[in-house]
């Protein structure tokens, strides 16, 4: 017999971003329940955002001190593993359990699949099924899921995908990364500063090719620095297993590695998740407005989809972003409340569109927020691009020859910033003023009345100003 249940809200996939669907809701005083078939917490949790920064941390660190003169330091990469296993508490969800269930979340365990409209049916490990009911909203949150690209010999080995790059319990001696995006360049510089022989192929020619392109050449020259061997517009033709490791055929020569890390992107988690069985496309992202609420077919107006399954702003605080304002929207119509998506209300989710941050922690670090100078342009506005070396005097007294880098894109009609870049060491700080600038569209001759504090980095908004004054 199939166990009935009956919730206001069921959320499919219990990450950061299902958990803050079902715990707004909860707030917003309705009941909800969370279907997850594998860890409460998700990939950043246990696989992505926060293993990832644990095994770059302390290398940041070490190379951070040993910028100051008269610095000597050291790590040993066994303990920046037991770190790093402590922080994802050994890959066990009790504690996210814990606080679900404390705040008034039932947690079910299994595979969720949407089975008709407002029905959800669980099917567990062993094969039991439940069927979950929902009065107001089915929420789909199941993120995404790696690519692999059709190389020959491919399937003739076992690569590592992210989750085994942020898992491994030791250092490979050498180590081959295929993807020159956030992934690639993180784990690349990760694994390099653990010990490993690093080789970063990049198929495009320069690293992080979504970000400004003041970006690459100093990330790269910081990956070099550590020893990795980065070759752009570089693929990789073949691989083949032998007993000493993996053959990489690479532009008529050959790399042996012991590890080979595919790092050439995500797509949405949509598949066998019954999303065709409601006209949906079951091989892309679920598609929704502002306000979470799917599109696409008719008579969904109880479906809901946040984070990167939805394939808007691929980020884990995006997504986070996203599921409160489903909630609060989900919470709102159920209520009888018409909750129009309507832009920078409580409704919709504005931001996915111009306003997006994101922090790459290599070192040095990217931080970005809003539109590159092409994207703006592509989108119609006048602009105009101020480039600054990150040269102030907080710079000079946070490291010996400081090097970094600011790209600010003006929207030159309304005189606000509409997108700012900073790469150097420790910018990821600087990005939430810029956040808030941009957000705000705050104009600059404003701006020029928030002084920022003496000696710090950033100064170098002052120097923004001025340069963009003189120009």
């Amino acid at each position: 017999m199939t166990e009935q249940l009956e919730f206001d809200v069921v959320v499919i996939g219990a990450g950061p971003v299902g958990e803050n669907v079902a715990d707004y809701a909860v707030r917003g005083g309705l009941t909800a329940a969370l279907v997850e078939a594998e860890r409460v917490g998700g990939e950043c949790s246990f696989w992505a955002c926060m293993p990832s920064k644990a095994l770059l941390r302390t290398g940041h660190a070490v190379a951070a001190a040993r910028r100051l003169p008269g610095v000597h330091a050291e790590f040993d990469p066994a303990a920046v593993l037991a770190r790093r296993d402590e922080i994802v508490a050994h890959w066990r969800d009790d504690g996210q359990v814990r606080w679900a269930e404390g705040v008034g979340i039932a947690v079910l365990r299994g595979v969720g699949r949407v089975s008709g409209v407002r029905t959800v049916t669980v099917t567990g490990s062993d094969g039991t099924r439940r069927t979950l009911t929902a009065r107001h909203a089915v929420a789909v949150c199941t993120g995404s899921v790696p690519v692999s690209p059709p190389i020959p010999g491919l399937d003739q080995i076992r690569p590592w995908y992210s989750r085994d790059a942020t898992s491994a319990h030791s250092v490979p001696g050498r180590l081959g990364v295929l993807g020159g995006g956030v992934v690639g360049v993180e784990m690349a510089q990760a694994w390099a500063r653990l010990g490993s022989r690093v080789t970063l192929l990049a198929r495009e020619d320069r690293l992080l090719p979504a970000q400004e392109p003041i970006v690459s050449d100093l990330v790269a020259a910081g990956l070099r620095a550590d020893g990795v061997d980065v070759r752009l517009d570089t693929g990789l033709d073949e691989v083949k297993q032998l007993d000493s490791g993996i053959q990489l055929s690479v532009g008529g020569e050959t790399v042996e590695v012991d590890e080979l890390l595919l790092a050439t992107g995500r797509r949405p988690n949509t598949a066998d998740l019954g999303l065709g069985g409601l006209g949906l496309d079951e091989n892309g992202p679920l598609r929704v407005d502002d306000s979470g609420r799917a599109v696409g077919a008719d008579g969904l107006d109880w479906l809901y989809g946040a984070g990167d399954v939805t394939g808007r702003a691929p980020l884990t605080h995006q997504g986070k972003y996203e599921a409160r304002i489903a909630a609060a929207a989900i919470a709102a119509r159920a209520r009888g409340e018409a909750a129009p998506p309507e832009p920078w209300s409580e409704y919709a989710a504005t931001a996915d569109h111009h306003a997006v941050t994101q922090v790459v922690f290599t070192d040095p670090e990217v931080a970005a927020v809003g539109r590159t100078a092409e994207r703006a342009e592509a989108d119609g506005l006048n602009v105009r691009v101020v480039d600054l070396d990150i040269s102030v005097a907080g710079s000079y007294l946070h490291a010996e020859n400081y090097t970094g880098k600011l790209r600010a894109v003006v929207d030159t009609e309304r005189q606000v910033l509409v997108g700012v870049t900073f790469v150097g060491p420790d910018v990821a700080e600087l990005l939430h003023a810029a956040t808030v600038a941009v957000v705000g569209e705050v104009p600059l001759s404003r701006l020029w009345h928030a002084v920022p504090a003496y000696p710090t980095i950033s100064e170098v908004w002052l120097r923004l100003l001025e340069a963009y004054r003189s120009s």
